[in-house]
Formats: structure tokens, C-alpha cells, sequence
């Protein structure tokens, strides 16, 4: 024992449990549940005798957190990416829209030159002009809008995340009441 406060937490060497660790990303699920099973054995832990001391595997305990570790930073890399991507998206999607816009421009000049459809060309280049913007602006929101969602279900991944470590971390460190006094 450190000091009257403190809880240690002893550590047996050895692989009673399987650990299957194959997949090098896992999903959202995996990751929570390698959290929870982590909680779930730390409760269910033998109590030293005369101590508050728990005896854990250290080699699964050890795996898992590495695990995880690993498999965070992919998590926010997979979101620094989307956020890239959406840029690249709407940047597709304006240099679409000037394509259709100076595509209707050239057709417009083109028409307007042959002078027996001058007023026709007008009004359908217009047409086409207030057609290609609308295009490009739905393009737009859509490809926005579609980012937003994935950029919101990434955070509030993010947020049961961060909430599990939080209540983990905090379980982790309440205080044990202290064991009796062993009369000497």
C-alpha cells in the first residue's frame, strides 16, 4: 500500500482469456464494447486478501488498451479525411458549376450571332444560366448536407467515446474504503 488514499491495483502475468484482436481498425461497437469489458473486469476481479488490491490479468488488460489505442487515432483521422473530402466536393462541384455556366455562355454567344433567333437564344441561355446555378447550388447543399451528417455521426461517436473513457476513468479512480485494521 502507497498511502491511505490510494488503491493499488496488483497485476497477474498470464493469458486465462482469448483476446481476438484480428481486425486492425475496429468499428465503433468493438471499440466500446473492448471498453466495456475492460470495466466488466476490473469489477468482477478477485479482492486481494486483507486488502483492497484486485488481481487482473495484466497481458489482457494490456492488449485491449493497446488495442484501443491503436484504433483511435484512425477514428479521428477518418474525420480530419472526411472534412478534406468535403472541401475537395464543393470544389468539384464549383468548378462543375462554372463548366456549366461558361458552357452556357459559349451556347448563348453562339446563338445570339445568328441573327434570326437572337431573342429565342436570350431567353434559353438565361435558361440555361439560372438552370446550371440552380444545378450547381442543389449539388452544393446536397454534398453539404450529406458531409454534415457523416461529420455529426462521427462526433457523436466521438462524444460516447469520450463520455465511456470519462466514466471509466473515473470509476477507476474512486477511492476503496479502507481495509480493516488487521489487529497485530
Amino acid at each position: 500500500m502507497t498511502s491511505d488514499t490510494q488503491t493499488e491495483v496488483e497485476v497477474v502475468v498470464g493469458a486465462t482469456d482469448s483476446i481476438d484482436i484480428s481486425s486492425p481498425q475496429p468499428e465503433t461497437e468493438d471499440i466500446l464494447d473492448t471498453v466495456d469489458d475492460l470495466i466488466v473486469r476490473l469489477h468482477e476481479a478477485k479482492m486481494m486478501p486483507l486488502s483492497s488490491n484486485a488481481l487482473v490479468d495484466r497481458e489482457i488488460f494490456l492488449t485491449k488498451l493497446e488495442s484501443l489505442r491503436a484504433s483511435l487515432p484512425d477514428e479521428l483521422r477518418a474525420a480530419r479525411w472526411m472534412v478534406r473530402e468535403r472541401e475537395a466536393f464543393i470544389s468539384r462541384t464549383n468548378e462543375k458549376a462554372r463548366e456549366i455556366v461558361d458552357s452556357a455562355r459559349s451556347e448563348a454567344d453562339a446563338l445570339v450571332s445568328e441573327s434570326n433567333i437572337v431573342a429565342e437564344a436570350v431567353e434559353e441561355a438565361n435558361i440555361l444560366v439560372r438552370r446550371a446555378e440552380g444545378d450547381a447550388r442543389r449539388l452544393r447543399l446536397e454534398g453539404e448536407d450529406d458531409i454534415d451528417r457523416r461529420l455529426q455521426k462521427m462526433e457523436h461517436l466521438l462524444v460516447e467515446l469520450t463520455s465511456q473513457v470519462q466514466r471509466s476513468r473515473a470509476e477507476f479512480h474512486q477511492a476503496r474504503p479502507r481495509p480493516p485494521e488487521v489487529p497485530v
